[in-house]
């Protein structure tokens, strides 16, 4: 409810004012009366009502003396009506002078009254945001009305006085993104801190300049160049010398992303959207540490996935713990990031493309990617603001783990795993299995299956292979008068004649001669 104190000389006027409408309804108390001009100066001060409804002609101190006398002591201002029994267009003028939201007759309408009261009733809530944000910084609510362009053009004047700018000048808003380092001290930047540290190097350091916290790390700064700037400073300077404050005092290294400059407060919208616009370009403009939305907008940003045959080699790499390799494909990646000029939802996107396959790889071997320490790290990258090279190192120390982790993995199958692979040659070896089809199903590297089976059994897998099948075929030769096509086919051969060719090279006799001997047949 705002707070509303009737002053007029006339008992019965302010009681007719009370009953006029339901105030209630439309968000407004009645708080007290005063029945001439000093009297409500005095209540003023004390009870501090948001609305004074007040009569222009009255004893002792008139209507147009108590606003001059509220304005010019400045401890505390609240929104004036003024009402008058007489047109007097001097009168007018004056009031509207000392900032007088409205001038109303008598006798007073109904509904123009309740017509001005829910007008007023936006520009006073903006005023208290003001009001209980104190001279320290103006609420994030009230410049977000400003960015999100949520406001009437007769907020305009109640916008401007909130946030202490002036209508018409020469605005940017600038975006200021902290960034997660191994060397940042982990502790949160508030926004009264880059306030401070933006009117630091402000040409006027005693204007006011208002701050807006998007998201955590993440602070808009809305500048009028004509106080930030001064007369021997250019832009670029400027921002210059507030980016490297801001990096010093946050002990963070820090992006600025300067938005479009407007000419008027209440197109601020306008350069908030081109200042986060801008920093799409975060990655594709590596290394700049200040970046302009009018020299990246319209610039080609590459919103695909990373190529399919450097995604497999790079976890094929990673599965063979092959460090060296791996790393090299970690920086090719990361070289297509930049001269490819991949939007940061593109980078996002890949990287957790590469997230996914490990942990899927990970469950496959039966293991649990929660082990991880680097994985909630990793997952959360995009919420610590990381920059490129930041992002890089941890993708690499994370990749590193993963790999540690699926050697360690294979270490602990290869135990107990490669009985079950040999158990699995053996019953399934009339089938056309290969080293490749059961490393596959059995999710391990195919190089890595063949020198852990030869270690084991001190045979290599194809000779393991050929020695079943070619001794289950001199069973079936023994025990069965299946023609030799017949025979290769049982085993696992797809061709008869190369049936034959090993049979011979293994047992030194052909199948049919092998058959003839046991026959007693020369």
């Amino acid at each position: 409810m705002y707070k509303v104190l009737l002053v007029d000389d006339e008992i019965f006027v302010r009681k007719g004012l009370k009953n006029l409408i339901d105030w209630e309804s439309l968000g407004y108390e009645i708080c007290d009366e005063a029945g001439n001009g000093q009297e409500a100066l005095e209540k003023i001060q004390l009870i501090k009502p948001d609305l004074v409804i007040a009569d222009i002609r009255m004893p002792v101190l008139d209507g147009l003396g108590l606003i001059q006398k509220v304005t010019e002591e400045g401890a505390y201002s609240p929104t004036f009506i003024i009402v008058s029994g007489y047109h007097d267009f001097q009168y007018a003028q004056r009031a509207l002078r000392y900032g007088v939201h409205d001038y109303i007759l008598k006798p007073i309408d109904e509904d123009e009254l309740e017509t001005t009261l829910k007008a007023l009733s936006g520009t006073l809530g903006l005023k208290k945001l003001a009001t209980i944000a104190g001279d320290s910084l103006v609420t994030d609510s009230i410049v977000e009305t400003l960015v999100q362009g949520q406001f009437s053009e007769g907020d305009n004047a109640a916008l401007c006085a909130a946030l202490q700018m002036p209508e018409f000048s020469s605005f940017d808003y600038v975006l200021v993104e902290l960034h997660a380092s191994a060397q940042s001290n982990g502790t949160e930047w508030q926004a009264k801190e880059l306030a401070a540290v933006a009117q630091s190097v402000s040409a006027a350091p005693s204007s006011k300049i208002p701050v807006y916290e998007q998201a955590n790390g993440l602070f808009g700064l809305l500048i009028d160049q004509r106080s930030f700037l001064s007369p021997e400073t250019g832009l670029e300077s400027a921002y210059n010398s507030l980016h490297a404050a801001v990096t010093k005092t946050s002990g963070r290294p820090a992006t600025l992303y300067i938005g479009k400059t407007v000419e008027r407060l209440q197109e601020m919208y306008a350069s908030y959207r081109s200042a986060n616009e801008a920093m799409s370009y975060k990655y594709a403009e590596q290394g700049s540490s200040v970046i302009y939305a009018n020299q990246v907008q319209g610039t080609p940003l590459y919103y695909f996935d990373v190529d399919s045959e450097l995604y497999g080699r790079l976890l094929e790499r990673l599965e063979e713990n092959n460090a060296e390799l791996y790393e090299q494909d970690i920086e090719l990646l990361f070289r297509q990031f930049v001269e490819k000029r991949f939007a940061p939802n593109a980078v996002a996107n890949t990287i957790t493309r590469f997230v996914i396959g490990i942990i899927n790889i990970i469950r496959k071997m039966e293991g649990d990617e929660k082990g991880l320490s680097k994985l909630p790290l990793i997952m959360d990258w995009q919420g610590s603001h990381s920059r490129l090279q930041d992002l890089k190192g941890l993708f690499t120390d994370f990749l590193r783990e993963a790999a540690a982790y699926l050697a360690e993995l294979r270490n602990e199958q290869s135990k107990g795993g490669i009985e079950r692979i040999k158990k699995y040659i053996e019953a399934n070896y009339t089938e056309n299995i290969s080293l490749k089809s059961i490393a596959g199903k059995f999710y391990m590297n195919s190089v890595y299956l063949g020198q852990l089976f030869r270690k084991t059994y001190g045979t290599y897998f194809n000779d393991f292979l050929l020695q079943i099948r070619i001794g289950e075929a001199k069973k079936l030769l023994r025990q069965t008068d299946f023609r030799m096509y017949e025979i290769a086919e049982k085993v696992g051969f797809q061709n008869a004649d190369y049936f034959v060719t090993q049979f011979e090279k293994l047992e030194k006799v052909t199948p049919t001669d092998y058959r003839n001997k046991l026959l007693g047949k020369k």
